[in-house]
C-alpha cells in the first residue's frame, strides 16, 4: 500500500534529530587529527591505496586533509623474498568519530578489499592502521595508541614526514629523530606514482 504525507502511520522526522545527524556528518564540530598509514602488497596496490583513501573522505566524520608521497618497501617481520613489495603512504585526517569508530572504519575498508588475515605480516590487499589520534596516549589492546610498533617503522615514518615535517609520535618525540635513528634501508620514494587528494 502506498503511503501519502496524510497516511496518520508516517511520523515526521523531528528536527533535532535532524540537526544531530547534520552536525555528525558535515560540520566536523572540533575536530581531532589522526594519521593513518596505507599499506598493501597484493593486487593493483596502488589503485588500493587510491580507494582507502578514498573511502575514508567517503566516511560521514571524516575529511582527508593531507596525502603522503607514495613509497616501495620491503615486507616488515618476514622472510626477505618471501612476500611482494608493499607500497605504502600516510594520510592525515580530521575527524569527529572517537578512535573506537576510526578502528572500526579502518577494518571496514580493509574488508571491503578483500583483506584476509591468515597470519601474523602476511601479504595483505591494504592495511590500514591508526598510528596516532591527537595526543591520545592508550594501552588498551584493541587500539593501542600511538601504534605500537610506529617508531619501528621507517615505512611509516618517512612518508608522515612528507606531509608533516614537524611531526611529533605521541610520547616518543619527533618524527625525524626516531626516523633518524633508524635509517631509510629498503623505503624508496616512488615518484612515477601519486595519490590523489579527494576533492
Amino acid at each position: 500500500m502506498n503511503r501519502t504525507p496524510s497516511d496518520p502511520t508516517v511520523q515526521p522526522v523531528p528536527a533535532s534529530v535532524t540537526e544531530q545527524v547534520d552536525a555528525a556528518d558535515t560540520t566536523l564540530t572540533n575536530p581531532r587529527q589522526a594519521v593513518l598509514s596505507l599499506g598493501g602488497n597484493l593486487g593493483n596496490r596502488l589503485e588500493n591505496l587510491q580507494g582507502a583513501v578514498d573511502a575514508l573522505e567517503d566516511t560521514p566524520g571524516v575529511r582527508v586533509k593531507a596525502v603522503s608521497q607514495v613509497y616501495e618497501t620491503e615486507p616488515w617481520g618476514v622472510e626477505p623474498d618471501s612476500q611482494p613489495r608493499y607500497l605504502n603512504a600516510v594520510v592525515v585526517v580530521k575527524t569527529t568519530l572517537p578512535p573506537a569508530s576510526l578502528l572500526e572504519r579502518a577494518q571496514a575498508v580493509e574488508e571491503a578489499f578483500d583483506r584476509v588475515r591468515t597470519q601474523r605480516w602476511g601479504a595483505r590487499t591494504i592495511d590500514v592502521d591508526i598510528v596516532a589520534y591527537a595526543d591520545e596516549l592508550s594501552d588498551d589492546p584493541t587500539l593501542t595508541l600511538p601504534h605500537p610498533r610506529a617508531r619501528e617503522r621507517a615505512f611509516v615514518l618517512r612518508p608522515w614526514l612528507d606531509v608533516d615535517p614537524d611531526a611529533q609520535l605521541p610520547g616518543a618525540g619527533p618524527v625525524a629523530e626516531l626516523l633518524a635513528g633508524l635509517g631509510q634501508e629498503g623505503v624508496a620514494v616512488r615518484d612515477d606514482l601519486e595519490l590523489r587528494l579527494p576533492e
